[in-house]
């Protein structure tokens, strides 16, 4: 099977053990991601986020060939628990209809010759620009370094509503991380 892994946020520029071939790719199909979802060390971090305008994201082919050592792979990567893990690591195969978030993927993973696309499914925590810019104001010293980072190396694709947001705020401009 040829398993492609969708990316927006840290997966990019910080993918450690995940088995990926490759670089990502800037063609990804076009899912509605934010800046939503605060992490266990403070940083705000991208999300689906069914609200959200859609914007393009990336893509790499995993190494794994059978769908579920592609997503256990996935899931190691973020750290998710084994509890409802699967629930947490979004998943399409061939011949399934589309993701509600992401209406085009049939077609685009199609195009693509792809049998199966994973991606990470958290939740969003934040419903509104407020309560993040309010959360960042409030970190100081390493977590707020680390929520900085976080935004700054988010792929300067990933344009949001909320990015803007907080370019403008705190000057948080995108800058080339990692691999």
């Amino acid at each position: 099977m040829r398993i492609a892994c969708l990316g927006w946020g840290s997966l990019i520029w910080d993918p450690r053990s995940l088995p990926i071939q490759g670089r990502w790719l800037e063609d990804g199909p076009l899912v509605p991601v934010e800046f939503a979802r605060e992490s266990e060390d403070g940083r705000v971090t991208l999300v689906i986020k069914t609200d959200a305008t859609p914007v393009r994201v990336l893509w790499t082919l995993m190494l794994p060939t059978e769908l579920q050592a592609a997503k256990k792979a996935l899931r190691d990567r973020e750290r998710i628990p084994t509890k409802n893990w699967e629930k947490r690591i979004g998943s399409w195969r061939h011949g399934e209809a589309a993701p509600a978030a992401i209406p085009e993927l049939p077609d685009w993973a199609q195009a693509r010759n792809l049998d199966a696309v994973i991606w990470t499914a958290l939740n969003p925590t934040f419903t509104h620009v407020d309560e993040i810019i309010e959360h960042l104001n409030n970190l100081s010293g390493e977590k707020k370094e680390r929520a900085e980072q976080y935004i700054r190396c988010a792929p300067s694709q990933i344009k949001t509503a909320y990015r803007r947001q907080i370019e403008h705020i705190f000057g948080w401009t995108p800058r080339k991380c990692g691999s």
